[in-house]
């Protein structure tokens, strides 16, 4: 292909210096550099890694009532920050991803797929939407009383499916040639603690950022993508404020340090990895203000991690799905999905049906969880992982509660209420047993290019 592209561009420069000897002779060096400016432009650029990025405002007006978990949505009076929809498309030769994270408590499926249906330029199984795990977004699971009563906004959820494939098909249409840092590290500082055992939590934090690879955008930051396991839920569902808690500060911190857009996508934080608000004497802050404070250390510590990372100038990329049935034998989960208005794959009754993601992005790995993995799932599959940067983007394309093993699942006292809301006994099982067969299946990433 190239050869054919240089071929003509010395044929057009052969004819004008037989017509205009004088003319080309002075000129002949600038020609050819610019031919060699429009032949990379439109052939070796096509072949590097692109990304665009674009996020949309979701934050709904006038407020809608907060849920943080099953039961009756609570009324909102206040709001602090927005909330929003953030989009990272990358492209490299044929293949195309999607990354996407939304400021809401969970995003079944049934609503990922509605976007999916208006993205049209992407593969389906290759757009991963992940929640932040805010617990003070409207509700979006249709989550049914003991009544069977819902209280999710239909016409909101509609918008946002929307908005999600609006920020999508804007992100690659806008998508430009870049190079990437990534690194995995630990955060820091007072960011997140386990409530039922405070050190049995993951502190390592991956960052992926994209730097623009060519003309005035060279250098600049396009997007910086944070993966951290902790439950945004400082404010919380009960005081009424409609919130993206600690995300919030932590993408203001991003984009006015480094510029660009910033994303988070959850981790394995099940059981209960939280934010560190802890006061003395028992207390916790539950003000924006603590939000600000945790949201901008991570911020910091994400930067931190990253800014050291050698320069990947040409990582390839790769994704592969699966289809992943779990059994339903929680009674609680079986009653939410049988009975929201949402439209939940339940391919025949006791079975919920999901999709798991592996993705190879240069020197880094990254597995999709379908809900909140426990912090000993999130080790134990980040070990079995290949390459030099282990993330798991927990709660995403789908949103079906604790994910345990076997051994945990009511276990201990403890873990009544995370037993509860799982699927069932065999949930963590069955996907550490998907998991390990894609990562198994999967081309080892690109070793770190300097």
């Amino acid at each position: 292909m190239f050869g054919t592209e240089v071929a003509g561009i010395y044929w057009a420069a052969s004819v004008l210096l037989i017509r205009k000897p004088i003319l080309l002779m002075k000129k002949i060096k600038n020609f050819l550099a610019l031919c060699l400016v429009l032949l990379c432009s439109g052939g070796l650029w096509a072949q590097s890694l692109q990304l665009g990025a674009a996020k949309r405002d979701i934050t709904p007006n006038p407020l809608l009532p907060v849920s943080g978990g099953i039961g009756t949505p609570q009324p909102a009076t206040k709001q602090e920050g927005a909330l929003s929809v953030r989009a990272m498309v990358l492209e490299k030769g044929a293949t195309r991803v999607a990354i996407v994270n939304i400021d809401n408590l969970g995003w079944p499926a049934a609503l990922g797929d509605l976007s999916r249906a208006l993205i049209p330029d992407i593969p389906k199984e290759n757009i991963l939407i992940g929640s932040t795990h805010t617990h003070s977004g409207p509700d979006a699971y249709g989550f049914p009383n003991e009544k069977g009563e819902t209280f999710a906004d239909q016409s909101y959820l509609d918008f946002c499916v929307r908005q999600v494939a609006d920020a999508v098909n804007e992100a690659l249409a806008t998508k430009q040639p870049v190079d990437l840092r990534m690194a995995v590290g630990e955060a820091k500082g007072k960011i997140a603690y386990n409530y039922y055992a405070p050190e049995l939590y993951d502190p390592r934090c991956g960052v992926i950022q994209a730097l623009g690879k060519t003309g005035n955008k060279k250098g600049e930051v396009i997007a910086t993508l944070v993966n951290y396991a902790i439950h945004p839920e400082v404010i919380g569902a009960g005081r009424g404020i409609l919130s993206p808690d600690l995300c919030g500060p932590l993408y203001d911190r991003i984009e006015t340090k480094t510029g660009g857009m910033a994303l988070f996508m959850n981790g394995a934080q099940g059981g209960m990895v939280t934010a560190d608000n802890r006061l003395e004497g028992g207390k916790e802050a539950n003000d924006y203000a603590e939000c600000t404070r945790i949201g901008n250390l991570l911020a910091d510590e994400a930067l931190r991690i990253v800014s050291g990372a050698p320069l990947q100038t040409d990582p390839s990329l790769y994704i592969t799905a699966r289809s992943v049935d779990f059994l339903i034998d929680s009674p609680v989960m079986n009653y939410i999905l049988s009975k929201s208005p949402l439209k939940y794959k339940i391919p025949k009754p006791g079975v919920a049906r999901t999709q798991v993601n592996l993705v190879n992005i240069g020197s880094a790995q990254i597995l999709t969880i379908p809900g909140e993995a426990l912090p000993n799932i999130g080790y134990y599959l980040k070990r079995k992982m290949k390459g030099k940067q282990p993330f798991l983007f927990g709660l995403t394309n789908d949103a079906f509660g604790y994910i345990l093993t076997e051994v945990d699942f009511n276990s201990f006292k403890r873990y009544e209420y995370v037993s509860r809301t799982s699927l069932g006994e065999q949930t963590g099982e069955i996907y550490i047993k998907e998991a390990l067969e894609l990562i198994q299946e999967a081309p080892a990433p690109d070793e770190t290019k300097k």
